[in-house]
C-alpha cells in the first residue's frame, strides 16, 4: 500500500482556487511508499480509518482505487494510505473516526450539475404537486391551499406532470376555476416549460384569445378561439409579469429547505441556475457561515451584456463556496411539453417540430458578443434541431477575434480589467464599446498587479449543452470537436420512457439519451438532476445510467447506451467537476482536493443495481466539515 501526502498550509477562501485557476498539487516522492510533501506543519484535524475509501482514482476506466483510511486538514485531503500509515499522523487534538464494521463505505460528494435552487425552493413552500397520479388529485391538493389563502392572493408553484395521468389531458382554467375562487392561480409543469393559468390570472395578464404570444412562446386556444390557460414557453412571462415578486424571507426559507434537501441527499456542489434575489439570498447565508452547499451560480444568457459583466465582478470568483459561472440560455422547450425543437416533427403530434427561442443568426451574434467578454456558455438544448442550432454558435463563436486577451503566464489566458469590453455584431468590426466596469474582486492579478478577468480556462472555453437528449447522430463528432461537454440528467429517463418513444418515434428514440455514444465520441460528460424537475437525489441517476430500466426494472429504454458502474460516478463527480473548471481540487478524495465526501450504507459500485435506489446517507462532508447526519 501506499501513502499519499499534501501540505496543507492555512487554506482558507483566499487560498482556494477556483474557475482555470486552480493549480495542481505540488508533491513530492519520498522514499517507500511515501508520496507527499514532507514534513508536516501540524496535525490532521480528522481522520478516518479502517474503511473502505474510494478516492476517485480510476473510476472512468473502471478500475477504482480504494484506500483504507484518510486524514483531512484545512478543507482538504491532506493523506491517503493505510490504517497504519495515516494513524502515525494523528496529533493529540485530531479526531479518529474508526469505521470498522460500521457498514459504511466513503464516496468522494457528488457534483450536481444542473440545478435549479431558487424554483425549487418557491415550490416547496407554496403549491407544491410533485408526482400528483390524476387531475383530480392535482385540483384537490390545489383547493386545500386555496381554502387557507387570503382572497386575492396569487396561489404558485406547480410541479405537476400530466404524463402520470390516466388520460395524459392538459388541465384547463375552467378546471382550476372550480377550486381557486378569488385567487389568482399561476402552476407551472414539472418541467418550467409550460404552465397553467385560471382565469383571474388570465385576467390578471390581460390575455385574451387575441393576444398574440412572444418570439418563441404560444397561448392554447379552444375550439372557440378562447385561451385554453395553457401558456408555453415565453408565453408564460406575460404571467409572471403581474405576479407580486418573492419575498426575501420567502426566498431565505426555500433556500434553507432546498439545500437540506441536497446534503440529505450526498450532493456537495451544485452549478445551479436560480434568480440573481436568490444568488443575493446565498450570499447573505454565506456571510452568516451558514452555507454549506457548494454553489456555481449561472447568469441569464439574455441579460444585457454589460449587466452580466457588473454581476460576475460582484462576488469573488476565486471564492470556494459561491461564485458566478456559466451564462445560461434556452434554445427549446422540452419533449414532456412537445416545445423541444426538433429537425422533423413530433411522431405524435404531426406538424409540430417544437418552439425554437432563436434564429440561428441572432443567436450567432450573442454567443460571440459573450465569448468575447470571456463567458462560458451553457445551452439548454433538448431537441436534435436545438442542440445543431447551438453547436453552430458555439462554432461561430470560435471564429470571433479577440484581441483585448493577455496571456498571462500564471493566470493564463485574462481580459485586463481597465479595457472596456467591445460588442461585436456578426461581424469582426467592432461597432460598439460598452464601458469598462469595476475591477473584480478577489486576488486575480497581472504580474504588473492590473486586475484581470480570468477567460475560464482559456481557449476551448468548455462551453456545454444542457440536456442533449435528442441528438442527430452526425451531431455528435461536434461536441469533441469543440470541446462542448454534454450536460445530461439521466434520471429524466426513469420518467421519459413512459412515452419517449411516442414523441419521437422508434428510429429517433433509438440514438435519445445517447451517454454512451457521448462517451465512445471523446464527448466530456457531466450529470445532475435538473432539480426540481427530478428529486435532487443522485442515487436516481446512477441507477438509470447503468440499467436504462424503470424503477420497478420491468421496463428497458434501448439499452446500448448503458454505462459502466465506474462511468457514471465518474461523470457524476469528476466529469461535474471539469464542467465547472474545478477538476483539479474536486472530485477526488486525493491530497489536495476539497474534503468533499459522503459516508453511505452500501458499496455503490458493488452493490446490485436496484439497491443503489435504496441507499442511504448517513454523513455529508464539505470542506472537512459534517455538513448533514442522518438523524
Amino acid at each position: 500500500m501506499r501513502i499519499a501526502i499534501a501540505l496543507i498550509l492555512g487554506l482558507g477562501a483566499g487560498g482556494i482556487f477556483s474557475a482555470g485557476q486552480s493549480p495542481q498539487p505540488t508533491f513530492h516522492k519520498s522514499p517507500g511508499n511515501l508520496r507527499g510533501l514532507q514534513p508536516f506543519n501540524a496535525a490532521p484535524a480528522v481522520i478516518f480509518v479502517n474503511g473502505v475509501i474510494y478516492t476517485g482514482e480510476g473510476l472512468e476506466t473502471d478500475k477504482p482505487q480504494t484506500v483504507q483510511a484518510m486524514a483531512l486538514s484545512g478543507g482538504k485531503v491532506s493523506a491517503v494510505g493505510t490504517t497504519e500509515e495515516i494513524r502515525k499522523l494523528a496529533g493529540p487534538k485530531t479526531t479518529v473516526r474508526d469505521l470498522k464494521g460500521k457498514g459504511t463505505v466513503v464516496f468522494p460528494g457528488f457534483n450536481d450539475a444542473h440545478t435549479h435552487l431558487g424554483s425549487a425552493g418557491q415550490t416547496k413552500i407554496n403549491v407544491d404537486l410533485t408526482g400528483v397520479k390524476s387531475l383530480g388529485a392535482m385540483l384537490k391538493k390545489v383547493e386545500g391551499y386555496a381554502d387557507k389563502a387570503a382572497p386575492g392572493h396569487w396561489l404558485t408553484g406547480g410541479n405537476w406532470d400530466h404524463t402520470l395521468w390516466a388520460n395524459k389531458k392538459l388541465p384547463t382554467k375552467q378546471d382550476l376555476d372550480k377550486v381557486t375562487g378569488a385567487n389568482p392561480t399561476f402552476l407551472r409543469r414539472i418541467d418550467g416549460h409550460i404552465a397553467i393559468a385560471n382565469s383571474a390570472a388570465l385576467r390578471a395578464a390581460g390575455i385574451t384569445g387575441k393576444t398574440v404570444a412572444p418570439q418563441g412562446g404560444a397561448i392554447d386556444l379552444d375550439a372557440k378561439g378562447e385561451p385554453t390557460g395553457i401558456l408555453r414557453e415565453s408565453a408564460k412571462g406575460l404571467v409572471s409579469a403581474v405576479i407580486p415578486p418573492t419575498s426575501h424571507e420567502d426566498r431565505r426559507k426555500g433556500a434553507e429547505l432546498v439545500m437540506a434537501d441536497a446534503l440529505k441527499h450526498g450532493v456537495t456542489s451544485v452549478q445551479d441556475f436560480s434568480d440573481w434575489q436568490d444568488f443575493l439570498v446565498f450570499e447573505e447565508m454565506e456571510k452568516e457561515g451558514k452555507l454549506h452547499l457548494r454553489i456555481s451560480e449561472w447568469l441569464p444568457f439574455n441579460a444585457p451584456l454589460p449587466e452580466l459583466v457588473r454581476m460576475r465582478a460582484h462576488h469573488d470568483m476565486n471564492d470556494p463556496m459561491l461564485h458566478t459561472g456559466m451564462l445560461k440560455g434556452f434554445m427549446d422547450g422540452s419533449l414532456g411539453s412537445r416545445t423541444a425543437a426538433m429537425k422533423e416533427p413530433y411522431a405524435d403530434e404531426p406538424g409540430n417540430i417544437g418552439l425554437p427561442q432563436y434564429t440561428q443568426d441572432e443567436l450567432n451574434g450573442m454567443a460571440q458578443d459573450r465569448t468575447q467578454a470571456g463567458f462560458q456558455l451553457g445551452f439548454h438544448a433538448i431537441g436534435d434541431e436545438a442542440t445543431a442550432m447551438a453547436l453552430d454558435a458555439f462554432t461561430e463563436a470560435k471564429k470571433a477575434p479577440d484581441h483585448e486577451l493577455v496571456l498571462d503566464p500564471e493566470i493564463g489566458p485574462c481580459r485586463p480589467a481597465v479595457m472596456p469590453y467591445r460588442v461585436w455584431q456578426g461581424t469582426p468590426t467592432c461597432s460598439t464599446a460598452v464601458e469598462p466596469v469595476e475591477p473584480p474582486t478577489g486576488d486575480c492579478k497581472l504580474r504588473d498587479g492590473t486586475p484581470c478577468y480570468p477567460v475560464l480556462a482559456g481557449l476551448p472555453a468548455r462551453n456545454r449543452i444542457e440536456h442533449a437528449q435528442v441528438v442527430d447522430p452526425a451531431d455528435i463528432p461536434r461536441f469533441a470537436q469543440l470541446g462542448v461537454i454534454a450536460s445530461m440528467q439521466p434520471n429524466h429517463l426513469l420518467t421519459d420512457m413512459n412515452w419517449a418513444e411516442a414523441r419521437l418515434g422508434p428510429k429517433r428514440a433509438a440514438y435519445s439519451y445517447a451517454w454512451k455514444a457521448f462517451l465512445d465520441a471523446g464527448v466530456h460528460v457531466a450529470f445532475g438532476t435538473d432539480y426540481p424537475v427530478e428529486p435532487v437525489t443522485p442515487f436516481r441517476g446512477l441507477y438509470a445510467a447503468v440499467t436504462r430500466k424503470n424503477e420497478a426494472g420491468k421496463k428497458e429504454y434501448y439499452p446500448a447506451n448503458k454505462l459502466t458502474r465506474g462511468q457514471a460516478l465518474y461523470a457524476y463527480t469528476q466529469g461535474s467537476a471539469y464542467a465547472e473548471f474545478a477538476e483539479t481540487h474536486k472530485g477526488k478524495l486525493e491530497p489536495g482536493y476539497d474534503a468533499d465526501f459522503i459516508l453511505v450504507d452500501r458499496d455503490l459500485y458493488k452493490v446490485d443495481a436496484p439497491k443503489i435506489l435504496k441507499t442511504v446517507v448517513k454523513e455529508t462532508w464539505v470542506g472537512g466539515k459534517l455538513a448533514a447526519k442522518q438523524k
